[in-house]
């Protein structure tokens, strides 16, 4: 699920940059680690001359407010029990890597304008959202300047200009691991029983 939520969102900024900046061969925005990319000192290419957006996966972490502690689901008709479902909260870089200082400004602006415009996914807004995934709503994190400097020294110690995003919520769950079981429609108290016991 992981991939697959990366992928939408890379596939979504490209649409909104291609539209905003028009049609490229090549894509906008790219997956990939960027501690590799700095290391080797390499620049995708846009296709239009000028360096990509890279788009990097930093932290997971789990989101235990939203869990089901219990781990019991109600279906249609019937209930299901399994380990409670792992919400995840995806916290995504895109980095600007480019020679030229303005257009790497530019690129970051026009992420953060993408998802400006909309940053709320559900899987019947938008068809190409995986199946398994309801929905994703990605929000601007905001670092402090001792953030911003271990998470770049971490992948490599080179900053570009980039911007943070918290994706929430990728659900990961194993669907062969369950108990199925019925929904109580009705309690039946049988009165003679409790005048038995008394």
């Amino acid at each position: 699920m992981i991939g697959k939520s990366l992928a939408f969102v890379e596939d979504q900024a490209n649409l909104y940059l291609q539209g905003l900046l028009g049609p490229s061969t090549e894509k906008y925005v790219t997956i990939g680690n960027i501690a590799k990319i700095v290391e080797n000192d390499t620049v995708p290419n846009d296709g239009n001359g000028s360096a990509g957006v890279i788009l990097s996966l930093v932290n997971i972490e789990e989101d235990r407010i939203s869990k089901n502690p219990d781990g019991i689901y109600r279906t249609h008709n019937s209930v299901i029990k399994r380990n409670p479902e792992i919400l995840l909260n995806l916290y995504i870089l895109f980095s600007a890597n480019t020679g030229n200082y303005i257009t790497a400004l530019s690129r970051i602006s026009n992420i953060i304008q993408c998802f400006q415009s909309t940053n709320f996914f559900t899987k019947e807004s938008y068809p190409s959202l995986d199946p398994k995934i309801d929905k994703l709503h990605l929000e601007l994190y905001t670092m402090n300047f001792e953030q911003i400097n271990h998470l770049w020294s971490t992948l490599g110690g080179k900053y570009l200009p980039s911007v943070l995003y918290k994706m929430k919520l990728v659900t990961i769950v194993d669907e062969d691991n369950k108990v199925d079981g019925s929904l109580i429609r009705e309690i039946k108290i049988n009165k003679n029983a409790m005048i038995e016991s008394l």
